[in-house]
Parts: structure tokens; sequence; C-alpha cells
């Protein structure tokens, strides 16, 4: 990977009417309308699109309230994103919101699930167990009967309130353990913050006109891009007392669920998008960026429907966990399973009376654990935060793309590295998601932890990944 020297950056982000300043790993950059900074190791590239729309998003404001960004930030794993840079964090007043900041993949976070077996174990099985979860995962082999009523519960209200509602025996909900299910949620990051929401946001699918069944399909799918069903075994326990707390056992396999709110959160995402940019006050001047912020009522109101789309993908990936732990119980292999932690890395929160926008970038507050994905190729990281405030109580999502997925359909050739293995359904997942798209992990690991953003627990080392 080919970065361009100090001096040569610093001229090239001139000439866009950026300056730019850096101190060891710490990245600052100033435009004429705002600031942010950036934690980016010297051997990793500092990119102008990033760059740029990192700052615009540092510089919407509200021309009547004269509400704007208090602070933005970014994580090593900082890259382009379609609309917002992935890997960044912005702080806003706690009336004032940005729904672009968030966009349409509301909540997308991670899952780590212990499961009980050894890698050893698994091996004897492999192809059995390659077989059931292709066509669980992969190939529509879904039986996720819900009640409308419950789906209005978890919508409006909380997901406590969903598995008190949600009382089927049918499909996989047979083979549920609600007690644990209910247990589990203790540790869900950011998930008990998340404010009820009013019917009024939500489509009319998932509401109780009827409390018939309703067979959503996109509940319990992956979705594309990024998003993954991982079989991981623990390589290396860094932090014996932290890994024995969280029931992380050297060489056992691990599972670790990458997914969002699929069409739920794209409706609410592009809805307030819209109306952000319809609330702009007629006769001014529409800023060139076309970024936009939202304040009072209409804050509130996006704060709701966010959290409604927040929960989907909350079930979403309780979903996608059950249906592996089904998978794996039926091949015998299914022994002590607990849920480590369900982290977001794509949700406004509210905190330290502040609205934290976290665009792939995920919460680590003192203690609070946080799961950092390398890719297919390279090692996982499951870390504690040190609730650095410099860095807004945050840390990377994963490793951050380095090449865009346009340029690596552009080759058309697979890797044909045998370190890794993708099972997926479209041959372009294993070219655009390859482990040569992304960043070296350990440089993004290192960079955190010297910061004080991050302590490590364990690394986890891929095994098989599915990918939709």
């Amino acid at each position: 990977m080919s970065v361009p020297s100090l001096p040569r950056l610093k001229k090239a982000f001139n000439k866009l009417g950026i300056h730019l300043e850096r101190s060891g790993d710490i990245v600052r950059v100033i435009n004429a309308q705002a600031e942010a900074t950036i934690l980016l190791p010297a051997s990793l590239p500092l990119e102008q699109k990033a760059v740029t729309q990192l700052l615009n998003f540092a510089s919407v404001h509200d021309p009547l309230s004269h509400q704007q960004v208090c602070k933005a930030c970014a994580t090593p794993d900082f890259h382009p994103g379609s609309i917002a840079p992935v890997g960044t964090i912005v702080a806003t007043p706690s009336d004032f919101v940005i729904p672009a900041a968030i966009g349409t993949d509301i909540n997308c976070g991670m899952r780590l699930l212990t499961l009980g077996f050894s890698l050893q174990q698994a091996e004897q099985q492999r192809e059995p167990l390659i077989q059931a979860l292709t066509r669980a995962l992969l190939q529509n082999g879904r039986n996720i009967p819900v009640h409308t009523h419950a789906f209005e519960t978890l919508l409006t209200q909380s997901p406590q309130a969903f598995l008190e509602d949600q009382a089927l025996t049918e499909g996989l909900w047979q083979a549920v353990d609600r007690q644990r299910l209910e247990r589990e949620l203790a540790a869900c990051i950011g998930l008990g913050q998340l404010p009820t929401a009013q019917t009024k946001h939500l489509p009319e699918a998932y509401l109780a006109k009827t409390n018939s069944l309703y067979r959503d399909p996109c509940l319990g799918t992956i979705g594309s891009g990024n998003h993954f069903v991982e079989l991981q075994q623990v390589a290396e326990i860094v932090d014996n007392k932290a890994a024995y707390q969280a029931g992380i056992k050297h060489g056992q396999l691990v599972a670790m669920i990458h997914s969002g709110s699929r069409d739920l959160g794209f409706y609410v995402g592009k809805r307030w998008m819209d109306k952000a940019k319809t609330a702009w006050p007629q006769g001014l001047k529409h800023p060139q960026h076309e970024l936009y912020g939202l304040t009072g009522a209409l804050a509130s109101e996006y704060i709701q429907a966010m959290s409604a789309a927040a929960r989907y993908a909350w079930l979403n990936r309780v979903v996608l966990a059950e249906m592996l732990r089904e998978q794996l119980n039926e091949l015998g292999l299914l022994g002590q399973s607990e849920l480590v932690v369900d982290v977001p890395h794509n949700v406004v929160l509210q905190e330290q009376g502040l609205n934290i926008h976290r665009k792939g970038a995920t919460p680590a507050h003192a203690e609070q654990l946080a799961l950092i994905p390398g890719s297919m190729g390279d090692y996982s990281y499951l870390v504690s935060g040190l609730g650095n405030p410099d860095w807004l109580f945050s840390c990377s999502h994963g490793a951050g793309r380095s090449v865009r997925r346009q340029a690596m359909r552009a080759t058309k050739t697979p890797s044909t590295d045998h370190n890794w293995h993708c099972v997926t359904l479209k041959e372009e997942r294993r070219i655009e998601e390859a482990p040569s798209a992304y960043k070296p992990i350990g440089a993004v690991i290192e960079s955190q932890q010297q910061a004080g953003l991050i302590k490590v627990i364990a690394k986890f080392k891929p095994w098989i990944t599915f990918k939709a």
C-alpha cells in the first residue's frame, strides 16, 4: 500500500482549501467551515474524498436555531462512504440530529456468540455443517413466523416487550430458549437507551391492524456487501481475566454476526434524509454538500423512527444467531452457547448530554466490550473500551476498506489465497470482499491501543465465512 509523504499530502490538501496537521498517529484537518480529528497511522492512506466528507458533516448546522456540530472525529478504519465517511463520530446538541450521518443501514452491528465446541470437533463435520448453514442462511431455509402485534410491540416499545408478547411455538421459535434471550439483553450495547416510537413512523406491514402471522422476507437475512455470519477460532487470549468473564476459551469456535436493519432501515433512513432536506428554510440557499440537520419536534421524531429500525436490526441478528444455534444443535455440535456482546456501529445514542452519531464506529466506554473484525483472511478482535473522551468514547468497527468494491469487481479475478473460505451464492462477493480489499487490521488495532481507545482481550481467526 503506497502512502504519500506528509509534504505531498499537505500540498494536495492545500489545493482543496484544507489545512492538514499530523502529530504521530493524530491528523487534524481544517477548512473554512469546520475542523475534525482523525486517528490514522502513517502507514495507512488518508483519502481526499473521506476527508472532504468528514469536513462536510462537521460543518452541518441549522440556520434558524444556529445549532451545529460540536465535534467530529474518525477512527483508523476511516474511508469514504456513499454519503458519510465510514469510521466517523459526530457529536451534536441533544436537540439536533443529522439523519445522513447514519444513513440507511441503521443499527448495523456485530453479535458474538460462544458455541461450546472446538475447531477439531467442527472439522469432523465440516461438510454437513457447511451444507446445513448454507441452506439456512443463504438458500431461504427460514421459517420465522411473527405475529404482527409482536412486531408492533418491538418497534414501538422494546425488545423485552417483544419477547413477552411473542408467544409463538412454531417454526424457529420452537427451538428458542426464551429465558436465554431475555438474559442476553443485558449484553446488547445501547439497546436500552433507545426511546419508544409512534406507529405513524412505521411501514403498515409491521402494524397490528389484525393480529396475524407475518413472515417478513427480510427477517433472518444477512444482507449484502460486507455483512456476514462467520465461524472463528479463538486464536489467542490476551487478557485472561476478561476472556474468562466473557466465556472465551482458547481453541474454541465462536460465531460473529454482522448485519443491520435491512429494508426497514432503508425506509426510515431514506424517508428522514428527504424530510431533513424538505425542512430547509424556503428562500435560503441550500448548502453545496446537501447535508441537513433536524431540530425540535422533527429531531425527536427521527430518533423515534431510527430507534424502531434499530430494534428491528437487533431482532435480525437474534434470528440469525438462533438459526445458527438450531443447525449446530441438530448436528450435535452445539455446547454451552452464550451471547458475549451485541454492539452497534450505525446509530445515534444520547451520551454526555449530546447526540453521538456513529457511522461505522463502535461505542467504547470504559470496560464496555466491542468487536473489531479484520477481513475473511485476517484476525478479528474482542476488545474492551477505555472511554476516551477525545474520540467520543468510541473505537473502530473494523479494519476499513482500502480498495472500493467497484475497483475490486473490475479485476474479475477471485483470490487464489487458500487461507480463507467464503461460502456464498454470488461469485462477485468473493471478489469484492477479498481480504486484499481491506486495511491490515494490526495497524488499526495498535494505533487505537496506543491512543488509549481500547485494550485487547482476545484474537479470533476466521474459519468459514457465509456471505449473501
